[in-house]
């Protein structure tokens, strides 16, 4: 199916999805539109805080006029694909232009917190895509077993490099320093409550 027509579903079913009790977010994967229901718990928010704000401190510095935030979306049409990550770091101005996704190209940086019902789509699927839309620093944090991963070189659809990390590490992302010794794992069963 042409990437305009997946996406004008996608677009039927966010506003569908708005009539619906709950947050949602729908994403284009390989397989097309997915509508997913989005339960973010305090631990992933805080931790998403964090990383932002670390960032947000940092990328003056070292790429002047981008931001780091949460959404928008990011799309590669060539590719078919659309996702929509925890973090990203992207232009300033971008979050200016009319629209709901950010070209892929334009994204320095992606950042996703592991959700406890929904590994899988971090660590397989955006594993994947990102790589393949040429973001180059992909961070992924793990809230159940308190691990980090960091993703970079991406050279035919795939990152080449994968350096791994724990909870209490200074972790080099990209140009940037993650601190992570006030990130929290969430409760021993994998409770996101917590």
């Amino acid at each position: 199916m042409e990437y305009a027509k997946m996406r004008a579903i996608a677009e039927e079913l966010g506003a569908s999805a708005e009539r619906l009790e709950g947050a949602w977010s729908v994403e284009i994967g390989p397989s097309g539109p997915i509508l997913a229901m989005v339960c973010p718990s305090k631990r992933h928010e805080g931790t998403i805080r964090r990383i932002r704000n670390q960032l947000n401190e940092q990328i003056p510095t070292t790429h002047p006029g981008y931001v780091c935030e949460n959404g928008p979306e990011i799309e590669h049409p060539a590719l078919g694909r659309m996702s929509l990550p925890d973090a990203l770091v992207v232009p300033e101005e971008a979050l200016d232009e009319e629209g709901l996704a950010v070209d892929a190209t334009q994204v320095l940086a992606v950042v996703e917190i592991i959700s406890p019902s929904n590994p899988n789509n971090d660590y397989i699927e955006k594993l994947a895509d990102y790589p393949a839309m040429g973001i180059p620093h992909y961070l992924i944090v793990d809230p159940r077993t308190g691990t980090v991963e960091v993703h970079s070189e991406p050279c035919m659809g795939r990152y080449t490099r994968k350096d791994p990390y724990i909870y209490g590490d200074k972790v080099p992302f990209g140009p940037w320093t993650v601190e992570t010794a006030d990130f929290r794992r969430y409760g021993k069963a994998g409770n996101s409550a917590d």
